[in-house]
């Protein structure tokens, strides 16, 4: 049975003169850029009070956040939120410099993607009952789905940022 290396000459991102050598290289760092936009792009509207409004019915259900209305208004724990997402997608675009800030990068945005997809479980109207399972809405259902592949993402920009490290 033969397996995969990331050494193999004919499967390796490190090969750039294959074609799937060069797809993988596309895509391994069009994750990064991809997570760098997605972080810049959200973050920044977590400045607005159109984000923040349309935040509260997701953070207020939510076992783990529901506490923090109590603490910030609703405007203030927006833009928090948006400091961090920036700095998240600062951190993923380091890359360029050091694979230690896009390790912490993608660390921290599998963990802030793990908490955004437990609002799936926390936040009415996820399920739409009129379809039966496994429907869900639109918005906040499937609005929350897509934070599956944006978790794989940010888990596999840690562990290409971590490789690296350790391969020196």
């Amino acid at each position: 049975m033969k397996t995969l290396s990331l050494k193999n000459p004919r499967t390796s991102v490190e090969n750039p003169s294959t074609l799937g050598g060069r797809t993988m290289a596309i895509g391994t760092y069009g994750a990064y850029f991809a997570l760098t936009v997605i972080y810049f792009w959200f973050g920044g509207m977590k400045f607005t009070h159109y984000e923040a409004v349309g935040l509260v019915p997701l953070v207020s259900n939510s076992p783990f956040l529901g506490w923090v209305y109590g603490i910030f208004s609703v405007d203030t724990f927006s833009s928090l939120l948006g400091v961090l997402e920036v700095s998240i997608g600062v951190l993923i675009a380091g890359r360029v410099l050091s694979p230690k800030l896009s390790l912490i990068g993608g660390a921290l945005s599998a963990g802030l993607f793990f908490t955004t997809l437990s609002f799936m479980f926390s936040t009415p109207g996820v399920i739409e009952p009129s379809l039966g399972f496994p429907g869900i809405s639109v918005a906040p259902g499937q609005f929350l789905l897509k934070d599956i592949g944006l978790l794989v993402a940010s888990i596999f920009v840690a562990g290409h940022s971590l490789t690296e490290l350790e391969s020196r």
